[in-house]
């Protein structure tokens, strides 16, 4: 593993990972890891995003700072993509069969 992994939050490390949009992000399998999302991390640990399959809606609630949700379709392209949303939101995108949850660009939004 590596310096790098070994700064992931031990809730990231634990996750299968994927190839996705040119990013090694984890993908959240697990109960836990599908309620949590990105939650409760400050953005340095939150690393490259997170995959959450079979999902068309995400919640920030105990977010730090605000994220970028891509909407992805069963071949996991994007279908809808919010940019910089807040903490305390939930947002639904009826066509997603995935969501790809990544930390907000410096500069946009809280954080």
């Amino acid at each position: 593993m590596g310096a790098r992994a070994n700064n992931r939050p031990r809730r990231l490390r634990a996750l299968p990972r994927a190839e996705i949009r040119g990013r090694r992000v984890p993908v959240a399998v697990s109960r836990r890891a599908r309620l949590l999302g990105l939650s409760l991390l400050d953005r340095r640990r939150a690393g490259a995003g997170l995959l959450i399959p079979g999902c068309r809606s995400v919640h920030t609630f105990g977010m730090r700072f605000a994220l970028d949700l891509v909407f992805l379709d069963f071949d996991l392209r994007p279908v809808a993509l919010r940019h910089a949303v807040p903490p305390r939101r939930f947002v639904f995108e009826r066509r997603a069969q995935a969501v790809l949850e990544l930390p907000a660009a410096p500069g946009r939004g809280a954080g």
